[in-house]
């Protein structure tokens, strides 16, 4: 009930999930997902945009990468249009407050508002495209059904890429995941947004160092020039989110004050 003043309600609920130590590998918000005409009269019912937080290699930018790439084979034709917004400019979501809380989450909107339509009492069901809401929701259920039937998503973190024995290739390691068959090493050009190669592994062909972890090596490749990540594969097919190798934000300690004379 206090969604309009200040997103209330999804703060509470993000809240008592952290309290609960509730597990949630992603949030799927849609918010004013079924209206295909915009206010300046363009129609557009073949795109659906998705907004996910900064920075570039967030968990919700990969799960907004994921959606558009499961999109693809489930529902063609349909457009997914990634933002890399958080939200809408100066506006903000229900999946805006899980963000905040750590969760990974995105939002789901129309390609075209009518800004008329919205929190007045011209928003009616005249105003809903059903074609047009139905493929929303098939592309959102691809991805939630795929990621269901997926491997969780693996673990590593930035230290377990290195430069291997030469100094100069790209030594990739990360936990198994349970139930993976393969994986998927991706990597792109560090100023890129999306995805540029990947090479398929399969899981058995990989041996666990004295640590656990499975990994291969990629000969010149400079770690310094890509983005790495690697995502889990099942028996299926079916892909968890990319995890990708960055660091942490770094810690500004503040600067202590001179003594005077």
């Amino acid at each position: 009930a206090g969604e309009e003043e200040g997103l209330i309600g999804a703060t509470l609920h993000a809240q008592n999930a952290v309290e609960d130590s509730l597990v949630i590998d992603a949030v799927f918000n849609h918010d004013i997902i079924g209206n295909s005409t915009g206010g300046n009269g363009i129609v557009d019912s073949r795109t659906v945009r998705v907004f996910s937080e900064d920075p570039m290699d967030s968990m919700s930018r990969q799960m907004a990468r994921y959606i558009r790439r499961t999109a693809g084979p489930y529902v063609p034709g349909h457009v997914v249009k990634t933002v890399a917004r958080e939200d809408r400019f100066g506006r903000g979501g229900d999946h805006t407050a899980f963000n905040r809380f750590g969760y990974t989450g995105v939002r789901f909107s129309e390609a075209r508002e009518n800004y008329a339509m919205q929190h007045t009492e011209n928003d009616v069901i005249e105003g809903v495209d059903f074609e047009y809401l139905a493929r929303n929701a098939r592309v959102s259920g691809a991805s939630v059904a795929s990621l269901a039937l997926a491997p969780p998503t693996p673990e590593l973190n930035a230290n377990w890429l290195q430069r291997g024995a030469s100094g100069y290739d790209a030594a990739i390691r990360w936990r198994p995941s349970p139930g993976a068959t393969a994986y998927r090493v991706v990597w792109r050009e560090a100023w890129g947004p999306d995805w540029e190669h990947e090479l398929y592994v399969d899981a058995a062909a990989l041996e666990p160092d004295q640590g656990g972890r499975v990994g291969l090596t990629l000969p010149d490749m400079s770690i310094d020039g890509y983005i790495f990540g690697v995502a889990a594969v099942g028996p299926g097919g079916h892909e968890s989110f990319v995890r990708p190798f960055v660091r942490p934000p770094r810690v500004v300690r503040p600067v202590p004050e001179r003594g005077g004379n």
